[in-house]
C-alpha cells in the first residue's frame, strides 16, 4: 500500500506538471515522453515493494505469481491515486482540455502537411474523442488504460527478476 500511495504521488506529480505546461503552452509535444518516463521512475517502486515482501515478509522466497500479485496491487493503487488526481484535475481545473489537447493535435497535422481528407478524418477523430470524454466513466477507462499497463509490465518484469522459490525437501 505504501509504495503504491508513494509511487501514485510521483506519477501524479509529473502528470500535474506537465499538463499544466502543456495546457499553458498550447503544445502537446514530448508530454507522452515525459508521462511515460515518469509512469517507470514511478513504478519503479514496485521492485522495492516485492524485494520487501520477499526479504521481510516471505522468508527471502517468492514465486514468480506471488511477485506478480504484489507488483500487481502496487501497481493497481498507484494507478487509481493517479486516476483520482486527473478526475480531480480535469473536472474542476481544465474541463476544456479535451478541446485544447483536439486544437493541439489539428495545428499538428495541418503543420505537417495533411491532406484535405486527412484533416477531416482528423478532426472527426478528435470530435469523437471529445464525445466520449463527455462520459466520466470513459475518462476513468481511458485513465487506467493509459497508466495500468506500463504497471503491469513493470510487475511482470520485477516478478521475472526477484522470484525465489522456496526450497523442496530431500526425498530419499
Amino acid at each position: 500500500m505504501i509504495c503504491g500511495l508513494i509511487s501514485g504521488a510521483i506519477v501524479s506529480t509529473f502528470m500535474l506538471f506537465s499538463i499544466a505546461y502543456c495546457y499553458q503552452s498550447g503544445t502537446f509535444d514530448g508530454s507522452i515522453v515525459l508521462g511515460y518516463a515518469s509512469m517507470i521512475l514511478a513504478f519503479s517502486l514496485i521492485f522495492v515493494g516485492v524485494k520487501n515482501f520477499r526479504d521481510k515478509y516471505n522468508n527471502g522466497f517468492i514465486t514468480f505469481w506471488q511477485a506478480f500479485k504484489v507488483g500487481l496491487y502496487i501497481a493497481l493503487v498507484a494507478s487509481t491515486v493517479y486516476m483520482l488526481v486527473w478526475l480531480v484535475d480535469y473536472y474542476f481545473f481544465i474541463p476544456d482540455f479535451m478541446d485544447k489537447y483536439a486544437s493541439s493535435v489539428l495545428k499538428q497535422a495541418q503543420e505537417a502537411g495533411a491532406s484535405e481528407a486527412e484533416m477531416q478524418e482528423k478532426v472527426a477523430e478528435m470530435g469523437s474523442y471529445k464525445e466520449m470524454y463527455k462520459n466520466p466513466v470513459m475518462v476513468i477507462l481511458f485513465t487506467y488504460f493509459e497508466i495500468l499497463p506500463v504497471g503491469i509490465l513493470v510487475s511482470l518484469i520485477c516478478a521475472l527478476i526477484l522470484k525465489r522459490p522456496g526450497q523442496k525437501a530431500n526425498v530419499v
